[in-house]
Order: C-alpha cells, then sequence, then structure tokens
C-alpha cells in the first residue's frame, strides 16, 4: 500500500516511516524539515519538502496514497502558549488540509492526537470518554483536529482514527523540547551536565516507547476502526523515578537540581489502554527501563 507520512522525518514520524518500509509499503513522507531532519528518512522513502499548513492534494494524488499518517505538528506546549495563532495554523489549519485531501482521494486518515493535552489532570487512567479539558492551545487545537475528523466522517465518510499518545520516548527524540524528558536527562548525563527537576519530581506521567507507538499506528492503520483510541502503558511514573531510572541506565551518581516548579504544569497524566487493546489489538511491549537503556544505546558515537 502507499502511504502518506506527515512529520515522517521527525521523531515519531520516522519510527512509523521505518515500519512501513519494514513490511514492504511504499511510502511518501511530507515535511517541511523545520523540525524534522533530512537524515532521519530512508532513502527508500520519497520526501517532499512541504508545510501542511498548503494543500497537499497534488502530493497525495500523484503519490496514489490509500491512507495518510498525520504526524506533523506543533508539539511544544510552551510555544502553544506563547504563539497560539501559530500552533493553531499548524496543528488545525494543517489538519484539515490533510483531511480534505483524503477526501477526494478516498484515503484513510490516522491522526496523532494527544493524551496529557487533552485530559488534563488524572486521579485514575484516562479513559476516551473522559471529559476533555486541555489546559493549553496545543491541547485544545488536538481536540479540534479530532473534531474535524468527526465532522469529516460525517459528511463525506473519510474513514480515521485518532490516537492520543502517552508521553512517547525513544531514539532520535529532541533533548531541547518540552517533552522530551527523557531525552532531556539522558543528553544532559552524556555532557556530564547536571540535570533539572522543577517542583519535587511527584509530577508522573505515562511515558510509552516509540517503537510501541509505531507498532499502535500501523495497527490502528490495518483495522476498520473508526474511533478514538488511547495509546499509552497505564502507568504513572514519577520524574524522580524516571530520573533514578536513567542515572541507573547510564551508571551515574549524579544528583538533579531542583528547581521551583513551573506554573500550570500537570500534576499527574496517565491513560487506560484497554480500548485500544479491544479495538485493534495493541498493548506496550516495552518497558520503561528497556526503552530508556535502547534510547541510551543511540546516544553512543558509532565505532
Amino acid at each position: 500500500m502507499t502511504i502518506i507520512v506527515t512529520g515522517g522525518a521527525g521523531f515519531i514520524g520516522s519510527h512509523v516511516v521505518e515500519a512501513l518500509l519494514a513490511r514492504g509499503d511504499e511510502v511518501h513522507v511530507v515535511d517541511d524539515l523545520s523540525k524534522g531532519v533530512r537524515e532521519n528518512v530512508p532513502v527508500a522513502a520519497t520526501l517532499h519538502v512541504h508545510d501542511v499548513r498548503e494543500p497537499l492534494d497534488t502530493i497525495v494524488r500523484e503519490a496514489g496514497a490509500r491512507a495518510i499518517v498525520h504526524l506533523a505538528a506543533q508539539a511544544d506546549v510552551r510555544v502553544s502558549v506563547a504563539e497560539p495563532l501559530r500552533d493553531g495554523s499548524i496543528n488545525v489549519l494543517g489538519t484539515v488540509n490533510v483531511l480534505e485531501a483524503a477526501r477526494l482521494a478516498g484515503a484513510r486518515v490516522v491522526f496523532a492526537s494527544t493524551g496529557g493535552a487533552i485530559y488534563g489532570e488524572c486521579e485514575r487512567p484516562a479513559r476516551e470518554d473522559d471529559p476533555c479539558l486541555p489546559l493549553s492551545p496545543y491541547g485544545a487545537a488536538k481536540l479540534a483536529g479530532e473534531g474535524y475528523l468527526g465532522a469529516f466522517a460525517r459528511l463525506y465518510g473519510t474513514p480515521h482514527v485518532a490516537l492520543r499518545f502517552g508521553n512517547v520516548y525513544g531514539p532520535r527524540q529532541d533533548p531541547h523540547g518540552e517533552a522530551g524528558v527523557v531525552a532531556i536527562f539522558l543528553g544532559r548525563l552524556l555532557e556530564g551536565g547536571q540535570c533539572r527537576i522543577f517542583g519535587d519530581g511527584s509530577q508522573s506521567r505515562d511515558y510509552v516507547y516509540v517503537g510501541d507507538v509505531a507498532r499502535a499506528t500501523l495497527a490502528a492503520l490495518d483495522s476498520n476502526v473508526d474511533d478514538v483510541l488511547n495509546i499509552g502503558t497505564g502507568t504513572a511514573t514519577s520524574v524522580l523515578d524516571l530520573y533514578d531510572i536513567c542515572r541507573w541506565v547510564v551508571g551515574s551518581d549524579a544528583t538533579p537540581l531542583h528547581e521551583a516548579a513551573r506554573a500550570g504544569e500537570l500534576g499527574r497524566s496517565v491513560l487506560d489502554g484497554g480500548r485500544a487493546d479491544t479495538m485493534i489489538g495493541f498493548r506496550p511491549e516495552t518497558s520503561l527501563a528497556d526503552g530508556v537503556a535502547a534510547t541510551w544505546e543511540s546516544l553512543q558515537p558509532e565505532g
């Protein structure tokens, strides 16, 4: 099958592209390379340097794509607060462009949404039918994208599935982004620097390995499911516990530097993955320790 992957030169996208190629699909990557890296795109994939805020109809039609995996996004919550117009133009207008191209081509859409930024605080693992209370323009834009998917499905029958990811980590993650705490910790430890923890470190997240996320994406792509699915582990890990795992993997006894808590930061975010298990047969396979070890290994110099 011929598949378009928007954001395919980025962190998650490049892993999805590799998984698709490994099973024999023809893959076209759409990425403006503002965050993505050309070297992340395998030579077997076709790269189109293109901004998703511009129409995608021609690319999708000429490729003969039967599906679009939409991963291109402005993914930094802090940027969305500082620049909500930019965030909305990429995350809302870009999604509408993808849906319009998919409608014209009769293609299925797999949309990368978000868990923590949509649900808000979670006393228990959040389920897909729980209230959505985004605390940032980023979360609001992703929720709007889900709304557009539903509207296009009702108007035109465009098949789609939205995946609400937990905190994805793994090789190729940007160590300078807000969401990349695993990459940030490992990068600082690699350099011999001191890691920073904001507040007391009790804030917790659902960390899911990028290889598992790629598997979930392919499972959703191949299914007939038109739904919203959480993609996470169901386990909340505190920042302090995560740091201890990183330090153990690295073999470091460095102590972190505690700084003032950041205003508005979620205390707890964790996802219930039961629906994904039932609907597409997805369960995460990679433990946090194994995933952190694989990420650390990817940072080592070659040779």
